[in-house]
């Protein structure tokens, strides 16, 4: 009986912790198909954050987010939070914005696991049809 229960458990374990969106992902441009960065999605008090990581091109590791507006404006984009207190809902992540650091604009966003290693993540204005949406692959 032990041997079950524990089995069970661990089985759990596993399928709970694919669910998560939590870790390390590596983000694409969506509009070029480039590698942009690693971003590390963590929770903090029942909410979900994200801040860049690593940045990918060698050109951009030292790049400021030039286009940002207040507190963010020209801070180093490695180490920003780009998503700020999303929480779970149903099978999605939302009531935040996300901050595109090319534009420095802040979008509101969505973020559902598409499977445990493809996140999708939808920034948008408005209405959730008017904005874009990006693809980031667990690492």
């Amino acid at each position: 009986m032990k041997k079950i229960l524990l089995t069970f458990v661990l089985l759990f374990a596993i399928v709970s912790h694919s669910q998560s969106i939590t870790g390390k992902w590596k983000t694409i441009d969506d509009e070029t198909g480039k590698e942009r960065s690693i971003v590390e999605i963590y929770e903090s008090e029942g909410k979900i954050y994200a801040k860049i990581v690593k940045l990918l091109e060698k050109s951009e590791e030292n790049k400021v987010c030039e286009n940002c507006k207040d507190a963010n404006k020209n801070k180093p984009l490695k180490g920003m939070i780009i998503i700020n207190g999303l929480k779970k809902d149903g099978n999605e992540w939302n009531g935040a914005k996300i901050l595109d650091p090319k534009t420095g604009s802040e979008y509101k966003c969505y973020i559902t696991l598409e499977n445990p290693n493809k996140l999708k993540v939808r920034g948008y204005l408005g209405f959730a049809l008017l904005g874009r949406t990006q693809y980031w692959y667990r690492i």
